[in-house]
C-alpha cells in the first residue's frame, strides 16, 4: 500500500493560494470565500481560517504572491539586460506594462476587494519600496548612473499604473506605453555628479 506523505503546512498554503488564484481567474474576486475556497482545494475551512483568518487575509496572501513573483521577473530582466542606462529604463518600461497586461485582470480583482483596507495600505507601501529600490539598484550600477528622488519615484509608479491600465483597456497600444513610461524615467533620471556620460 503507498502511503501519501503528509502535506506540510507550508506546502498548504502554497496549495490554498494556488487554488485561490485560480478562483480569482476563474470566477472573480467576489467568489472567493473561505467557505468556496475550502471546498475547491478538498480541506475543511478551519484549516483555511488557520492559515488566512479571514478573507482579507487570503486576498493579502494572494497579493504577496503576484508581488514576488513580479519582483523576481523584474530582477531576472534587469540582470539580463545590458548596463546601459538607455537598456535598463525601457527593461523596467517594459516589466511594468506586461505585469498589468499579463495579470491585471486578475489581481485588478484583489487590489479593488482590499481597498480602503489598512492591511493593503500596509502591503502596497511595502511592495512599492521594494519596487523602487530594485529599479534605483539597477539604474545606479548603469553606465552612467543616475539619481531617482523619491518624488520622482511616486510620480512614476502613479503614472506607470494609470498608463498600463489604459493599455489594458485597449486606450492606448502596449507599444505606446512602454514608451511613454520610457519618456517619464529618462525625464526623472539626473546624471550623478562625476558620472561618466554615455555617447
Amino acid at each position: 500500500m503507498v502511503t501519501r506523505r503528509r502535506m506540510t503546512k507550508s506546502d498548504r498554503r502554497d496549495q490554498l493560494v494556488e487554488v485561490a488564484r485560480r478562483i480569482v481567474v476563474e470566477e472573480g474576486a467576489d467568489a472567493l470565500t473561505l467557505g468556496h475556497l475550502a471546498v475547491a482545494a478538498g480541506v475543511s475551512k478551519p484549516v483555511v481560517y488557520d492559515h488566512f483568518g479571514s478573507r482579507a487575509g487570503v486576498l493579502v496572501a494572494l497579493y504577496e504572491d503576484y508581488d514576488r513573483r513580479q519582483t523576481a521577473l523584474l530582477v531576472e530582466a534587469l540582470d539580463a539586460t545590458p548596463t546601459s542606462l538607455d537598456a535598463q529604463v525601457a527593461t523596467v518600461a517594459r516589466c511594468h506594462v506586461a505585469c498589468v497586461l499579463d495579470h491585471g485582470a486578475e489581481i485588478g480583482g484583489v487590489v479593488a476587494a482590499l481597498s480602503g483596507t489598512p492591511a493593503m495600505a500596509e502591503v502596497k507601501r511595502g511592495s512599492d519600496a521594494a519596487y523602487v529600490e530594485i529599479c534605483r539598484r539597477a539604474f545606479d550600477r548603469s553606465a552612467a548612473p543616475a539619481a531617482w528622488t523619491d518624488a520622482a519615484a511616486v510620480a512614476f509608479l502613479g503614472a506607470a499604473d494609470a498608463v498600463s491600465e489604459a493599455a489594458l483597456d485597449q486606450t492606448i497600444t502596449r507599444a505606446d506605453a512602454e514608451s511613454a513610461l520610457v519618456d517619464l524615467l529618462a525625464s526623472q533620471l539626473a546624471p550623478r555628479p562625476g558620472a561618466r556620460q554615455q555617447h
